[in-house]
């Protein structure tokens, strides 16, 4: 009987007694306790009539706790559903009757909120569990035997739904497969030299696919240990960072942190590995980040419905702006976004991936799984990107991204990259605005650095002699920051959303 995953995971697992996971005021979870915590569980979970296959849909802060009941729908064989904990009652209605879980798992303060939603869904059961790791479900489980039958999981079994961002149409769920998960994880430890003896810095959230399957299952494929942080938090992180040999971040983590007065090269000394995706890195913090810390952020690129595709080397050169090459196992080509033929080196086209990390498909959407797949079984990933001569991938910006002006493809990325180098700018979003004569007019959004002056027209005039004139913004705009999602990607919609009548007041 293998439970594909969970068995592969655990066969990593050191001795029962070393620390699995340490939280900032000093609970200490080991190894031994994870298996008879993930046992106990799975045990209630069993209790409530959830079978192979089953989803349980958790929407709940993170803690020690959230992490064993991944581990339990592992060895239960359902299949797992995080859910965002920002998610509203209405959107989380929108989930349990897409996904239609035999279990929900969700705050007890929210419960009375969420009830009406899991009833509307026949979710036949509402359990809680809160950020201390006490509700309803905790009670079932200290109740429970720690003794669990492992249930039996094929490799193409369902491990994982987990739904998109949904900024165009309906959101989406990515079936995520034993395999898609267990490769992933085999890969990275070997890629990026994970051991036992890592102590990796946790402060990302676990409802997305960066904190909860790269970081934790590749630490637990490595037998290492985590710093578990309920969130990002400079301080803590800089107190913890001593005792810590790595770290997976989000940009915005290493944008505050070179804020910070205490980092310098002596604290980060002994650290391994600095690594950064789930929004793009700006070359400016790479090049700041290695300057006063002396170490080389690992950029990387990954999706919701393929877990990572490419990274920089862990030994070679990691170029800012780049995101690496293709993982071993991961075939990668850029095509021409209107024919699917492959294109030359150095031009940008869509980005399509094959391999064993890539998602099933969509949950009960055949037609659009369909669609995204080619006939030769690539996933289109939507990310438009280039590969240079050397073999290295640049993500240039996501497809529907693209700006068309007066017939003209403009790639954002190219803009606000000469945007982002001039002095007096902390960062730029490229944006397609409805225009009366263009069809769509290049508007940029700058952040600006506090005490900076530079203007609309010093930067138009700045990137007149850089780009060509269809590339130039008609209109700079500024703004305090830049809308993001939990996981710091820019929210460009919103921007389109904000400024959609922009040139019909100029118009008029």
């Amino acid at each position: 009987m293998s439970a594909h995953l969970y068995d592969a995971l655990r066969a990593c697992f050191p001795q029962r007694d070393k620390p699995f996971l340490t939280t900032p005021d000093g609970r200490v979870v080991s190894y031994g306790e994870l298996e008879e915590g993930s046992g106990r569980l799975a045990s209630a979970l069993r209790g409530l009539g959830v079978e192979p296959g089953d989803r349980v849909a958790v929407q709940v802060e993170k803690s020690p706790e959230a992490v064993l009941l991944y581990l339990a729908c592992l060895r239960a064989g359902a299949v797992f559903l995080p859910l965002n904990t920002a998610y509203t009652p209405a959107e989380i209605g929108y989930f349990l009757g897409d996904a239609g879980p035999k279990v929900f798992v969700c705050d007890p303060a929210r419960r009375g909120k969420l009830t009406d939603a899991a009833n509307e869904a026949s979710v036949a059961h509402i359990e809680t569990l809160d950020a201390q790791g006490r509700g309803s479900l905790t009670d079932k489980a200290r109740r429970a035997s720690a003794k669990f039958t492992n249930a039996s999981r094929e490799p193409d079994d369902l491990a994982a739904i987990l739904y998109t961002s949904g900024t165009t149409g309906r959101s989406k769920g990515a079936m995520l497969t034993q395999e898609n998960l267990a490769s992933n994880a085999r890969t990275l430890v070997d890629y990026w030299g994970f051991g036992p003896n890592d102590v990796l810095l946790h402060a990302l959230p676990i409802y997305h696919t960066h904190g909860l399957f790269v970081a934790l299952n590749t630490l637990l494929m490595a037998g290492g240990s985590l710093l578990f942080l309920p969130r990002f938090d400079a301080d803590t992180v800089i107190r913890l960072l001593p005792k810590a040999t790595s770290m997976m971040a989000v940009p915005t983590f290493y944008t505050r942190l070179l804020q910070h007065p205490e980092l310098d090269p002596a604290l980060v000394k002994h650290m391994r590995l600095f690594t950064s995706g789930s929004a793009p890195l700006l070359a400016e913090t790479h090049r700041e980040w290695g300057a006063k810390t002396g170490h080389s952020v690992l950029e990387r690129y990954g999706m919701t419905e393929t877990n990572m595709n490419t990274s920089n080397p862990y030994e070679g050169e990691r170029i800012p702006g780049a995101v690496g090459f293709p993982l071993p196992e991961v075939s990668l080509r850029i095509v021409d976004p209107e024919t699917g033929a492959p294109i030359a080196r150095g031009e940008v086209g869509m980005i399509e991936v094959a391999g064993p990390n890539v998602f099933k498909g969509y949950w009960r959407m055949p037609e659009k799984t369909a669609e995204e797949f080619t006939k030769d079984g690539y996933f289109k990933t939507g990310d438009l990107g280039r590969m240079d001569e050397k073999g290295y991938v640049y993500i240039v910006g996501r497809g529907k991204d693209l700006v068309i002006t007066g017939g003209f493809n403009v790639y954002p990325k190219e803009v606000e990259t000469e945007i982002d180098a001039l002095p007096g700018v902390v960062e730029s979003a490229v944006i397609g605005v409805p225009h009366p004569d263009f069809g769509e007019g290049v508007t940029a959004v700058v952040v600006r650095k506090q005490g900076a002056t530079i203007d609309e027209r010093e930067i138009s005039r700045a990137l007149d002699a850089r780009l060509a004139k269809f590339k130039l913004p008609k209109r700079i705009l500024f703004a305090d920051n830049l809308p993001r999602n939990a996981m710091g990607k820019v929210q460009k919609n919103e921007l389109r959303s904000t400024y959609q009548d922009l040139y019909k007041k100029a118009a008029s």
